[in-house]
């Protein structure tokens, strides 16, 4: 007879084989094959027409004048912050991916790190306003998870101050603001294509912008700031696609409109099944606009759920459930990092999020019972919190 308590305290684990956080939904090669046989008959594997046919679609699809491929999302920003001419302090949130910020530095720009919105998880509009200073430089923003940022809040202040408004749309393809694609907003939104995303190259990164100046900068910064000649316009570096990547990618964005909506569903089905269950909240998203759901993140309040989040991670990895908590720790606690950070509690909602969020499996084909199996995996271990607690 099955052990029908969880798993870590002995039952029989309710996943009968391994649940993984993220499965990319990769093109069949035969889609991919004619391409890539007249890419290597012709031995131009970068540069070529895959590339240039790929921004364009991708231009298309966002409904912006320029779409900058790249070699990854990181490059991208930091030939953004770099072309942009920032080096003095940008407004940044601390709950994100290291890149945000990482970038910043390679470009000579200072980390001006400000609080978050815990229920969107994005940054918070009015600490941004309460940052503000003659001296900042421009604002980054992230569609953390894919839900889309305050943009219209945010592109308010921007041009107030007479500032650039930048968006690490790194989570961003798939995501809507307003019924309108992510991409067109602020100076400049800069996605990525690694396998954890909606839109997949393998690797790379988009540079979506209407501003035809940096457009024209980013494209010879990927070419090293080269102008043709041998000389340089500018200080870039290396940061083109290949060929291959292009192909990939073009195939990848005629799936992406399925992948959205399916995640949409899935997400649907997860707040429907654990709504009820105590100290669990989810990410809020405007009626108005769509998440992409890259993840889809709760957050655990240990108080009611009975245990903390990184118990409940400890539990449903013993269930066969693979979990990811992000951004813990938070960039501003990051060692590379400390120099920028601010007054220790100047970022409380920042510090309680990346302990409180969780982010569960979600892919773009899950079958329904996967995500039944998780539901019912967190509501077994909250039934048997105390027991659990009292174990560890």
């Amino acid at each position: 007879m099955a052990d029908l308590r969880p798993a870590i305290l002995g039952g029989t684990p309710l996943a009968t084989s391994p649940i993984r956080l993220v499965r990319p939904v990769l093109p069949e090669f035969a889609t991919l094959a004619p391409a890539v046989e007249q890419t290597l008959i012709s031995g131009m594997v970068t540069k070529g027409q895959h590339l240039a046919a790929f921004e364009q679609a991708v231009a298309d699809h966002l409904g912006v004048a320029h779409a900058i491929a790249v070699s990854s999302c990181t490059t991208g920003l930091a030939l953004t912050y770099r072309a942009l001419g920032l080096n003095g302090p940008v407004i940044v949130p601390s709950f994100t991916f290291m890149a945000t910020v990482s970038a910043l530095i390679w470009a000579g720009a200072t980390p001006r790190f400000v609080d978050i919105d815990p229920a969107t998880t994005n940054i918070d509009v009015k600490a941004v306003r309460a940052a503000l200073t003659p001296e900042v430089q421009a604002i980054v923003a992230v569609h953390n998870f894919g839900n889309p940022a305050a943009i219209a809040e945010l592109e308010a202040l921007a041009n107030e101050a007479g500032i650039p408004l930048i968006f690490d749309a790194a989570h961003g393809f798939g995501a809507q603001y307003n019924g309108q694609p992510v991409g067109g907003f602020g100076t400049a939104e800069c996605f990525s294509l690694s396998p954890t995303k909606l839109l997949i190259a393998g690797e790379g990164g988009i540079v979506a912008t209407n501003n035809d100046e940096l457009a024209h900068k980013i494209r010879t910064g990927r070419e090293y700031g080269n102008d043709g000649k041998y000389g340089s316009d500018w200080a870039g570096l290396n940061a083109r696609m290949a060929e291959y990547n292009a192909i990939m990618g073009r195939h990848s964005l005629d799936q992406l409109e399925q992948a959205a909506r399916q995640r949409s569903q899935y997400a649907a089905l997860y707040w429907a099944a654990l709504f009820a269950t105590p100290g669990i909240d989810f990410q809020a998203v405007r009626p108005s606009d769509r998440c992409s759901y890259k993840d889809y993140s709760i957050t655990i309040d240990e108080t009611y759920f009975g245990l903390s989040r990184d118990m409940l991670r400890q539990a449903l990895a013993a269930e066969g459930i693979e979990t990811r908590a992000y951004y813990d720790p938070p960039v501003h606690r990051h060692a590379a990092y400390a120099q920028f950070a601010p007054a220790e509690g100047s970022l409380p909602k920042t510090d309680w999020l990346a302990k409180a969020s969780l982010s569960l499996p979600m892919h773009s084909e899950m079958e329904f019972d996967t995500i039944e199996t998780i539901c019912n995996a967190i509501k077994l271990i909250c039934a048997y919190g105390e027991e659990i607690a009292a174990s560890q």
